[in-house]
């Protein structure tokens, strides 16, 4: 498949699948490399969600905050964010030709929004963990979205887009500040950061194209310093307090 037919389909994927709502830059690959993984198990469990408020940069006026309802769904704050980590299983013949069952587990975590009833799961994501500069990011990626099964043009044109957050863990509380989009085409257009990336017309939208490898260098050379990045001012912010 060509470049400007993937570009189209992702330009659809984008207007299906919530990643035009432009709070969160998208990356059509990782943001990490495998070296970099790493496992946290004390963000495993069950967590409720709290909206975070941008905080104003204007010198001498006490903290504002955007009205949360602008960025998240009601999913998003009040699902149950079930995090554990991924085990695989797969069934192998033994030396005697019988089958044995093999637990494995991967390097990264599920995430399941969990709605009322029978705990029932809404939403689905992989999340990688990550460390760059001792400093901890997730990358988040849909696993499965139960809208998409409705939708041939939906399941034809599903591509599996990237978000990337930092993540603090203080006071026994998870913060996620998510990259924001308008704020990495900002830092684009000011010539601030580098980095491949593709605009999408059609939905007004920037996609991030660059290779994990020049992701990370993204990252490690801007992602640890305040005047170019600051996490405490992105649109898309979430404190997740445990419930269990």
């Amino acid at each position: 498949m060509n470049r400007k037919r993937v570009l189209m389909l992702i330009g659809i994927f984008l207007l299906l699948t919530g990643c035009s709502d432009f709070f969160m830059i998208c990356s059509l690959n990782p943001f990490y490399l495998d070296k970099n993984i790493t496992l946290l198990p004390e963000i495993e469990g069950r967590w409720s969600a709290l909206p975070l408020r941008l905080k104003s940069d204007k010198p001498g006026k006490k903290e504002e905050k955007e009205d949360p309802k602008e960025v998240w769904k009601m999913t998003d704050t009040t699902s149950v964010w079930k995090i554990e980590r991924r085990i695989a299983k797969e069934t192998k013949k033994t030396s005697h030709g019988k089958d044995s069952v093999v637990y494995t587990p991967m390097p990264y975590y599920t995430v399941q929004m969990i709605g009322s009833g029978a705990d029932s799961s809404l939403y689905q994501f992989k999340m990688v963990i990550f460390k760059v500069n001792n400093q901890l990011y997730a990358d988040f990626m849909p696993i499965d979205n139960t809208g998409l099964d409705k939708s041939r043009m939906a399941i034809e044109s599903y591509f599996r887009i990237h978000t990337l957050a930092r993540l603090l863990i203080r006071d026994h509380q998870v913060e996620f500040s998510w990259l924001g989009a308008m704020y990495m085409k900002q830092m684009i257009e000011n010539k601030r950061v580098r980095v491949n990336c593709q605009w999408n017309d059609s939905e007004s939208r920037l996609l991030l194209t660059g290779s994990p490898e020049q992701l990370t260098g993204m990252i490690d050379r801007y992602a640890g310093e305040p005047r170019f990045i600051d996490w405490e001012n992105q649109p898309a912010m979430l404190k997740l307090n445990r419930i269990n």
